[in-house]
């Protein structure tokens, strides 16, 4: 018997029953975490008519994820996938955003502190770079370049250099706990190119820029301190900070920086004791720091005592000459962190950090509780194409794409009728295409494009009309087709914040 295919992939007559499959489907996005706990599954009857089948079927998909555990029914409300149980915590206010948190800081307030927002499912996204689709287009919601722009030639003839000769005698032993002494030399003269004065007793290398956050947060954190946070933000550091037992602070981050108003409002209220934040552009508006609020954010940490983490994740992407904290005060207030994982390959995991020398020590110290050393080979590697130049070429050239492929994506964005909400620069773009985007990315996975909605980048999920785009993969004009149809199919305007 021959079986028929249906809109959405389904097969008639074919070994399971519709509901099956439509059940399986589900299934296997809330397995991946690309369905996150809480998510709303759409409505019996838009999923009926998105996939051509009865509303029964899809009732009877809805039935099976329930009674397999993954999904449970709310009255009146829907289908929600099932959240996983977390330990109680004692009762205080919830932080709902800035605004919530600038009342809680009024005088009178019932409230002295701020609660840990639960945050998105910070794995969804990832876990979707992870697990690409078979055969799917380049995904707009990605967060790295594209395969074709990378130079794996670079990488081959870095790691044949450092490996030739007697050079990997020195890897049979344990190596210096600060990092490859190499490497940090290296490092120095790449800080001093973006007026970052530091010796290397001052640096630090991990396992990534991830890395180098976490073992700030580890040496100088613990459980029951505040944190201020961009917000919008990444939701991997929503989440880690979270899971750390710390109270996230969110601040709206603009496109000169982050709101000091607000800012100091939470500081006075809450005496956090870090800020962290990206300076250049930042993840995902792609904004960068204007010098004169960088000199004002200063201030507002030397006033009210807190340390400023600056994650330069992007650094390659940028300017030399764009403004970062950590130029103004020499490292003595500010914590600098940087990796190469954006411009070399994801997976050379090469990060480091730089800061005051006593401050230093107590990070390696840290360090060597969780990884001992960090892998030489690697390190070398990434030092030699700093001393040839080789990175700084491949950067150039990659920056070259790059502008080539904004100027094409803001062009289709904007044919498209959507907004952007920054100028856009590096790699990410951030855009109100004026439908909630949650329930588009649900629909435009359906056709295998995986999107970045912008409830992942809130320290609190809410609705919203905001979605991050990859400038380098959302060139595709059938992608900008879809969501224009799929918006004006009547998917819902949510107000975004």
């Amino acid at each position: 018997m021959s079986t028929t295919q249906i809109e959405g992939g389904l097969a008639r007559a074919g070994r399971a029953t519709l509901s099956e499959q439509l059940a399986e489907r589900f299934a296997e996005r809330i397995r991946q975490r690309l369905l996150g706990p809480g998510a709303r599954l759409p409505s019996v009857r838009s999923c009926a008519a998105r996939h051509g089948v009865s509303p029964s079927t899809v009732v009877g998909a809805y039935d099976l994820l329930q009674a397999q555990g993954l999904v449970l029914a709310r009255p009146q409300r829907g289908f929600f996938v099932r959240e996983v149980a977390a330990p109680a915590r004692s009762a205080t206010a919830r932080l709902d955003g800035a605004s919530d948190a600038l009342a809680a800081s009024a005088p009178g307030h019932p409230s002295s502190a701020a609660a840990v927002p639960r945050p998105v499912d910070a794995t969804a996204l990832i876990r979707g770079m992870f697990r690409p689709l078979r055969g799917a287009p380049p995904a707009p919601g990605q967060g790295t370049l594209p395969e074709a722009w990378l130079d794996a030639g670079l990488l081959q003839r870095a790691l044949r250099r450092v490996t030739a000769g007697s050079g990997a005698l020195g890897w049979l032993s344990y190596g210096d706990p600060a990092g490859d002494l190499r490497l940090r030399q290296a490092l120095v003269r790449r800080l001093a190119d973006i007026g970052v004065p530091a010796s290397t007793e001052q640096i630090v290398t991990t396992v990534g820029a991830t890395h180098a956050l976490d073992l700030v947060a580890r040496t100088l954190l613990q459980p029951g301190d505040a944190v201020l946070v961009d917000e919008p933000g990444w939701a991997v550091e929503y989440a880690r900070l979270t899971r750390m037992g710390l109270r996230l602070l969110p601040v709206p981050r603009g496109p000169e920086g982050p709101d000091l108003e607000v800012l100091q409002a939470l500081a006075e209220a809450h005496r956090p004791r870090l800020y962290v934040t990206v300076s250049v552009l930042h993840n995902p508006t792609g904004a960068s720091l204007a010098p004169a609020h960088a000199h004002r954010l200063l201030r507002l940490a030397e006033a009210l005592d807190f340390r400023l983490v600056e994650d330069d994740t992007y650094a390659w992407l940028a300017p030399a000459h764009a403004t970062r904290v950590a130029q103004l005060d020499a490292l003595q207030r500010t914590i600098y962190v940087s990796g190469f994982s954006k411009i070399l390959v994801p997976q050379w995991r090469v990060g480091y950090l730089a800061a005051a020398p006593a401050l230093a020590e107590r990070l390696i110290d840290t360090k060597m509780l969780g990884t001992l050393t960090t892998p030489a080979p690697l390190e070398q590697a990434v030092a030699w194409c700093l001393e040839q130049g080789a990175l700084r070429r491949h950067a150039e050239r990659v920056t070259s794409l790059l502008a080539a492929a904004r100027t094409r994506t803001v062009r289709l964005a904007r044919e498209a009728g959507c907004r952007l909400m920054a100028p856009p620069e590096g790699l990410f773009g951030w855009i109100d295409v004026g439908a909630d985007t949650e329930q588009l990315a649900h629909l435009l996975l359906d056709e295998g494009w995986l999107t970045a909605p912008g409830s992942l980048f809130h320290a609190t999920p809410r609705p919203t009309t905001l979605m991050r785009v990859n400038f380098a993969t959302a060139q595709d004009a059938r992608f900008w087709h879809r969501l224009r149809a799929l918006r004006s199919g009547g998917v819902e305007t949510s107000r975004h914040i």
